[in-house]
């Protein structure tokens, strides 16, 4: 195994790909909680599968961009350790499945050759930041957001204040008020804005999806660039304190600030300025800056035979850049899954013939940048020959859909086999949907809506129905959802449960209905004239289940019967944690501290060490079985437990004293050696306190 870790050139990228291989051995050995264990592998983007003993390997791909390299090095990974299947999910990552746990250290540290990671893409974790994937190249942008992704991307990545919080958090950049990135469905969603000739971005904050889908709210009309990235760490700071940690269905921070009122939260955001090392921080934008490189190779004269479906496909799929003569081309790919072969033959094209560059999109598309006019015959062509100039890209015949029950855990229903027949009924009968991109498809397997079925203008849930004692794979019809612009958004309404095999047959009565008797009138303002009742009459009588036949308890692309069978979701599960686990990992935290301190990181030391009062405080609660559910809440009870019984003495007068000089003091050389030093004592303070009531128990 040393011959794999000597090849990574960045020493924090070998550490840790070493420190994983020594988790997963003391994992093996028994000397590590398996649930403790889920949290440490799910924070490195090793996720379980629905199938026993294989793992999901999310790689993170920050808005989408990869170059030839960074595909075929994917590839390659996917190939050796994988199924040679690459699935392209809606925050842009890249998916591969069936992968052996005891291999993970070897294929991240393959990726790293081509600086691609797996940190943090699952877990309690700031996920993928995600972008518009024609940031750059977009008409209608006022400047491009690809270096201020890029660099919240870089900055957040090991970031002690984002490494182990309540809940995930997820972060978006759109490039124009379009806000194709989805800013009101995130914890931070930036749009980009220019006021008296400065650039900066209107955010949004606190809105997410899931099974309690809530819009976000306005945090500031316009921020700085500069100022982008110390916003961003007070909140999350603040959200890490405060969050909740033991009741995973309310610990997004959308429940937070819903719990403590949006001025309150702002204001523990505000009063966490000081502990921030900055007031501004400059992003370097010179990476995105520059004209477009000129292709490799000279690109070969062809002719096309079928000009029809040439045209057809430019109508559909090419899409003008706002740098002159230059263009975008869409790849509409079924479900996001595409295989290794192609990949490679791809790669070949856009390094010899374009600019080296692709986006994968939120809607589990491809993107290829910067291919001149003159050149579109010839990728025309080239796209053909692998099966990659499908009509309909972006539109309503583009149907979104998580993996459901065919990897996923959580999946109740097959998302991605009624997506595909859905495909099929709009490519045969409905050809006109394949240019119209104002209504959107969206399919989940389950609540969770990974597939972001309830902020579409149709939306498909996967559950299940019972009929009699039988139980039949099931959807829920949701309608009226959709993308205003600017940071606004709908969500749609739960409108009828249905067999799943009835699913095509909805689809056709809704579409029916609409080319029927809307009248030129957009799909929502057609759904909002007629109302959610109108469309729950028509649909109804696809919700008997007396007439059932046995097709009907098949799953689309199944063969059995179909058996509703959910396990354990890992999307972030929290943590059941153990004294003696919690003592080592706020020692562990006290080691970083020391670390980063003698690197000169200032801040990220001060953090380190306040991760280890809290988890040292917690294990000592745990071990008297109290509850605790965020940060704020193991200070106070510490207090009320330990200090203020005089179970425990300390330096300061309280526990609460002692944590929270970490937003009165300046991040300084000074404060961060005293706060340390301080974490250490505490520690040796329980640590003393644990061995003597084990001793007298």
């Amino acid at each position: 195994m040393e011959s794999f870790r000597t090849e990574i050139e960045n020493p924090i990228v070998q550490k840790e790909i070493i420190d994983l291989e020594k988790k997963i051995h003391l994992f093996r050995g028994g000397k590590i909680d398996d649930e403790r264990f889920r949290s440490l592998r799910l924070a490195r983007g090793i996720y379980g599968q629905r199938q026993e003993g294989v793992q999901m390997i999310r790689i993170k791909l920050p808005y989408g961009k990869v170059t030839s390299e960074q595909l075929v090095r994917i590839t390659k990974v996917s190939d050796e350790y994988s199924t040679g299947r690459l699935h392209i999910t809606t925050r842009q990552d890249i998916q591969i499945h069936y992968v052996s746990l005891d291999r993970t250290p070897e294929l991240w540290a393959n990726l790293a050759k081509d600086d691609i990671t797996l940190r943090e893409a699952c877990g309690n974790t700031v996920r993928n930041i995600t972008g518009s994937e024609l940031a750059g190249v977009d008409v209608n942008e006022p400047f491009d957001v690809s270096p201020y992704a890029h660099g919240l991307f870089q900055y957040l990545l090991r970031n002690p204040i984002c490494q182990e919080m309540g809940r995930k958090f997820k972060i978006s950049f759109s490039s124009s008020d379009e806000d194709t990135a989805l800013s009101y469905l995130h914890d931070l969603g930036f749009i980009p804005k220019i006021k008296d000739g400065q650039k900066g971005f209107k955010i949004m904050f606190g809105g997410g999806l899931g099974s309690q889908p809530a819009h976000a709210e306005l945090l500031s009309e316009f921020v700085p660039v500069n100022e982008i990235i110390p916003t961003a760490e007070g909140i999350i700071r603040i959200f890490d304190r405060y969050g909740e940690r033991a009741k995973r269905m309310k610990a997004r921070m959308k429940f937070l600030i819903k719990e403590m009122g949006r001025d309150v939260f702002l204001d523990l955001v505000e009063k966490e300025k000081k502990a921030i090392a900055f007031e501004t921080y400059e992003i370097d934008t010179t990476a995105f800056e520059g004209p477009i490189p000129e292709p490799l190779l000279e690109v070969p004269q062809v002719t096309i035979e079928d000009t029809k479906a040439y045209e057809a496909w430019k109508k559909s799929n090419v899409i003008a850049q706002k740098q002159e003569g230059y263009y975008a081309i869409g790849i509409k790919v079924l479900l996001g899954d595409f295989y290794t072969d192609k990949a490679r033959l791809l790669a070949d094209l856009i390094k010899n013939y374009a600019a080296n560059e692709l986006r994968f999109s939120l809607r589990q598309n491809i993107v290829i940048r910067h291919v001149k006019e003159a050149n579109l015959p010839f990728f025309y062509q080239e796209l053909a020959k692998l099966n990659f100039v499908d009509l309909g890209y972006n539109s309503t015949a583009d149907i979104t859909a998580c993996p459901g029950t065919d990897t996923c855990n959580l999946g109740i229903a097959s998302s991605t086999g009624i997506a595909e027949e859905l495909e099929k009924v709009l490519n045969a009968e409905y050809p006109q949907y394949l240019n119209n991109q104002e209504i959107e498809i969206k399919i989940s397997g389950c609540m969770n809506a990974c597939g972001q079925h309830n902020m579409s203008a149709i939306g498909f849930q996967g559950m299940s129905i019972n009929s009699g004692k039988l139980v039949a794979p099931a959807l829920q019809v949701l309608l009226g959802g959709g993308r205003l612009g600017n940071g606004s958004g709908r969500f749609a309404d739960k409108v009828i449960k249905i067999p799943s095999r009835r699913g095509p047959d909805a689809l056709r009565t809704i579409l029916n209905d609409f080319n029927a008797n809307a009248n030129g009138e957009k799909f929502l303002n057609y759904y909002d004239l007629k109302g959610e009742k109108y469309f729950y009459e028509i649909l109804k009588p696809f919700a008997d289940v007396t007439n059932l036949t046995e097709a009907d308890f098949v799953d689309w692309g199944n063969a059995d019967n179909y058996v509703k069978a959910v396990g354990v979701g890992e999307c972030a599960g929290v943590v059941i944690d153990l004294v003696a686990t919690l003592l080592l990992e706020a020692k562990d935290k006290l080691t970083f501290a020391q670390e980063s301190f003698d690197e000169g990181k200032w801040s990220d030391a001060i953090y380190h060490a306040y991760a280890g009062f809290v988890n040292g405080a917690k294990a000592l609660l745990l071990a008297e079985n109290e509850k605790t559910n965020n940060h704020a809440g193991i200070v106070d009870l510490f207090d009320t437990v330990f200090v203020t019984t005089s179970k425990i003495e300390l330096e300061a007068t309280t526990f609460r004293e002692l944590v929270y000089q970490i937003n009165q003091n300046e991040p300084s050389e000074a404060f961060a050696k005293a706060y340390i030093q301080q974490g250490i004592s505490f520690f040796d303070t329980i640590e003393k306190y644990r061995a003597q009531e084990l001793a007298n128990a």
